[in-house]
């Protein structure tokens, strides 16, 4: 028997050992799991998941007659009952026109009414316009299906022009010309910022 057939008789016994001590290390080196012990949820957090029905990121979009689309999502929602709205938290909307102007409004929580395709926006309500508005207030009504806004409570923030304060505001483009308008009213102050010429 020469050189070659001696080595590869050789390998032929050594390597299939040399597998069967790996693959047995692998068992004998391995951790004992406590499946339990994976779970990213303390049992309450189950428990709590598991009494309150909770939906994770939902979405909620369309389009009005107009054209505008309209979507709605929330970090976490609860469903509503036959007597009661869902519930979100962090709750945002945007809303854009065929012509380009989009209002963004943002809420750490609020409700939403499917069967009035009403939404309501509460606690440190902002919004935000592509036209320079920012603004701010306690409580934002909008409607799922139409353009129409209300807060019935003071609105603060920043304009094109300057700082706004007024007692409500309505957001709404039913009107002849079927644009967007902001309409401000009750007390509606202004300080006009005028804008520094360019060197």
């Amino acid at each position: 028997m020469d050189r070659y057939s001696r080595m590869v008789a050789f390998l032929k016994v050594l390597l299939p050992l040399a597998a069967l001590g790996l693959l047995s290390t692998v068992f004998l080196l391995s951790r004992n799991l406590n499946p339990t012990a994976t779970i990213p949820f303390a049992e309450h957090e189950i428990a709590e998941r598991l009494r309150e029905k909770q939906i994770t990121a939902p979405v909620f979009s369309g389009t009005t007659e107009n054209g505008d689309e309209i979507s709605v999502t929330a970090a976490e929602a609860s469903p509503g009952t036959s007597g009661a709205p869902a519930t979100a938290r962090d709750l945002r909307a945007s809303l854009l026109t065929p012509e380009g102007l989009r209002i963004t409004l943002s809420s750490k929580s609020g409700t939403v009414d499917f069967t009035a395709k009403r939404a309501t926006f509460g606690g440190n309500v902002e919004i935000a316009t592509t036209t320079g508005y920012l603004l701010e207030t306690a409580l934002l009504n909008t409607s799922l299906d139409s353009i129409d806004a209300n807060s019935p409570g003071q609105v603060t923030g920043d304009s094109p022009i300057g700082q706004l304060a007024a007692g409500n505001m309505t957001i709404t483009s039913e009107n002849d010309d079927g644009s967007l308008h902001m309409l401000f009213n009750n007390g509606v102050k202004l300080v006009y910022t005028p804008k520094q010429p360019e060197r």
